[in-house]
């Protein structure tokens, strides 16, 4: 069982950034999980994926809401996936999840894909 660690969540005011980190307690090799992302949840809404990479060839998905603002990057030696956060506005709040499973092609990613979940890291946006 994967275990996914979150850190890098808070409390900002519009225009600042953050930075998300997700450690993985497995390598993607042993585990069968080819790629690793980062959903988010505010209450009374469900959850939407934010940004996905796969750990292998780097490819990345980003959600319409965050193109050029955020980028996910991973270090496989590490089994980290993180997630810098720039020009924060107050819609981005919420929880973020820390995710990771197999998938494939470059449709856009559904929850349903990731079998690993975080415990999830409050971002709030907020003056």
């Amino acid at each position: 069982q994967v275990q996914l660690a979150e850190s890098g969540g808070g409390s900002v005011e519009p225009g600042r950034g953050l930075i998300l980190t997700c450690t993985a307690s497995e390598a993607s090799e042993a585990s069968g999980y080819n790629s690793m992302g980062w959903f988010r949840q505010v209450p009374g809404k469900e959850r939407e994926v934010v940004a996905t990479v796969y750990v292998g060839n780097g490819i990345t998905y980003y959600t319409d809401a965050v193109k050029g603002r955020f980028t996910i990057t991973r270090n496989n030696a590490k089994n980290a996936v993180y997630l810098q956060m720039m020009t924060l506005k107050p819609e981005d709040t919420g929880m973020y999840y820390c995710v990771a499973g197999r998938r494939s092609g470059y449709r856009p990613p559904v929850s349903g894909e990731f079998i690993y979940w975080g415990q999830g890291t409050q971002v709030t946006v907020s003056s």
